[in-house]
C-alpha cells in the first residue's frame, strides 16, 4: 500500500478518483464529510443569527416562515456536490428573499466557485450580488442602513467568490504537481527499462564477441577429428590440445562476462583478467595460426600501447569476428589483418580473405556479431563496412577515432 493509499481519507474526492467505471462521481471521503458538515454548521449557525435579528421586527407568521426556508436551505447543501450551478441559482434568488437563507447561498457560491472556471461563474455572481442589493430593500434591517446593508452583501458575496477561486486555482496547481510527478515517474521507468535493454545487449554483445571465436576452434578441431579418425597421433594430439585450450578459455570469459551481473560485493571467484586492447592483436593472431589458420598481420602503427584502450579493444573484437567468420566460411584460405592510422587521423582495421577454395560445407550463422560490431563502431565514434570482394572473398573494413 502507497502513502497516497494509506492517506486517502485526507484527500478531497475529486484527488481520490471515481469510485467505479462509466463516469460515476467519486464518492465522498473523510475529508469531504468533514468540510460538509461544517459547512451545514456555519451556513446554519449564519441563518439563526438573522432569524434572531429578523424575529425583532417581524410577525411570527414571518419569522417561522423564515425558519422553514432557512432549515431547508441548509440541508439543500448537501446537494452542492451533485448540483453546484443550479443550486446556487436558486439560492441566489431564495436568499434575496429570506436572509436566514443566505449563509446557505454563500456557502452554495462557494463551491461554485471552486468547481467551475470564472466563465461559467460569472452571471451566478452577478445574480447573488443583485439578490445582496435587494435583500436591502425586501427585508430591510432598521439597524442598518440601506448602503451599510449594500456595502456588506456585496463584499461579503464577493470575498466568498474570491476565496473559492484562490481554493481553485490551489486545487488545479496541486493536480498540475501531482501529474507531472505521475509524468516524471513514468519517466524514470522508461528510463529504467532503456537502460536494461541497453546493458542486456551490451552483454550479449560482448558474449557473442568472446565467444564465438573460442567455440569456432572448438568446432573447427572436432570436425577434424571427426573426419580424420586415421590422423597421426601428433595431429589427433595437437587438436585435443587447442580444443582443451579453447574450451579453458571459453569458461574463463564465460566467468568473467556472469561477473559483471553479478551484485557489487560478491565473488566472482578468481578476480578480473585484463581486457584485451591493441598490444594484444599480435596474441589473437598467433593464437589463430596455432589453429592451423594462414594469418598475416600488417601493422604500421608504431606503438599499440599508445591507442586509448576502448579503441583499442574495439580493434580487437573486429579482427576476432573477422578471423571467426574466415575460419567458418573460408577454411584454408589465408587470411590478412591490416592495421594503420596516428593520432589525430584515426585508427583504421581491415580482415581480408580470398575466396575459400573448393566447396565449404554451410556453417549456420545469425549475423548478429558483424551487427554487434557496427554498433561498437559507432558507438565509438567510428563507422564499420563489410561485405564481399570483387573475387568472392570477404572483407571488415572500420574507422575509429584516434585523438591526437
Amino acid at each position: 500500500m502507497t502513502r497516497t493509499d494509506r492517506q486517502r481519507w485526507l484527500l478531497p474526492s475529486h484527488l481520490v478518483g471515481p469510485a467505479g467505471t462509466g463516469g460515476a462521481r467519486p464518492r465522498r471521503t473523510v475529508r469531504d464529510w468533514a468540510v460538509d458538515i461544517l459547512v451545514f454548521l456555519l451556513a446554519a449557525l449564519f441563518g439563526l443569527v438573522a432569524i434572531d435579528t429578523s424575529a425583532r421586527y417581524n410577525s411570527d407568521p414571518v419569522n417561522l416562515t423564515d425558519q422553514i426556508v432557512g432549515a431547508l436551505a441548509c440541508c439543500s447543501l448537501w446537494l452542492r456536490r451533485r448540483w453546484p450551478v443550479a443550486l446556487a441559482a436558486v439560492l441566489a434568488v431564495v436568499g434575496a428573499l429570506v436572509p436566514a437563507a443566505a449563509g446557505a447561498m454563500l456557502a452554495s457560491l462557494f463551491s461554485v466557485a471552486v468547481r467551475r472556471p470564472f466563465r461559467d461563474l460569472a452571471w451566478i455572481v452577478a445574480l447573488a450580488l443583485a439578490g445582496a442589493v435587494a435583500t436591502v430593500f425586501v427585508r430591510p434591517d432598521p439597524e442598518t442602513g440601506r448602503l451599510l446593508g449594500i456595502v456588506l452583501g456585496v463584499a461579503l458575496t464577493l470575498l466568498v467568490v474570491a476565496w473559492g477561486m484562490l481554493v481553485r486555482a490551489r486545487r488545479q496547481l496541486v493536480e498540475a504537481l501531482r501529474e507531472r510527478a505521475e509524468r516524471a515517474e513514468s519517466e524514470a521507468e522508461l528510463r529504467a527499462a532503456q537502460a536494461q535493454r541497453l546493458a542486456r545487449e551490451a552483454i550479449a554483445r560482448e558474449m557473442h564477441d568472446v565467444l564465438a571465436h573460442r567455440l569456432t576452434l572448438l568446432s573447427v578441431h572436432a570436425g577434424a577429428l571427426e573426419f580424420r579418425p586415421d590422423a597421426p597421433p601428433e595431429q589427433v594430439a595437437r587438436a585435443a590440445g587447442v580444443i582443451r585450450d579453447s574450451a579453458h578459455d571459453a569458461l574463463q570469459d564465460l566467468r568473467e562476462i556472469i561477473g559483471v551481473l553479478r551484485a557489487p560485493g560478491e565473488e566472482n571467484g578468481g578476480g578480473d583478467r585484463p581486457q584485451p586492447t591493441l598490444a594484444t592483436l599480435g596474441e589473437l593472431v598467433d593464437e589463430s595460426r596455432a589453429a592451423g589458420m594462414r594469418v598475416v598481420l600488417d601493422s604500421t602503427v608504431d606503438d599499440p600501447g599508445a591507442v586509448p584502450a576502448a579503441t583499442g579493444r574495439t580493434v580487437y573484437r573486429i579482427a576476432q569476428e573477422g578471423l571467426t567468420n574466415a575460419r567458418k566460411h573460408a577454411p584454408g584460405a589465408q587470411v590478412t589483418v591490416s592495421l594503420s592510422g596516428r593520432p589525430g587521423d584515426g585508427l583504421t582495421v581491415e580482415v581480408r580473405n580470398p575466396a575459400p577454395a573448393g566447396t565449404v560445407p554451410h556453417v549456420p550463422g545469425s549475423g548478429q556479431g558483424l551487427i554487434g560490431l557496427s554498433e561498437r563502431a559507432v558507438l565509438a565514434g567510428g563507422r564499420f563496412d563489410h561485405g564481399p570482394t570483387p573475387g568472392g572473398g570477404f572483407a571488415l573494413t572500420a574507422w575509429l577515432p584516434w585523438p591526437s
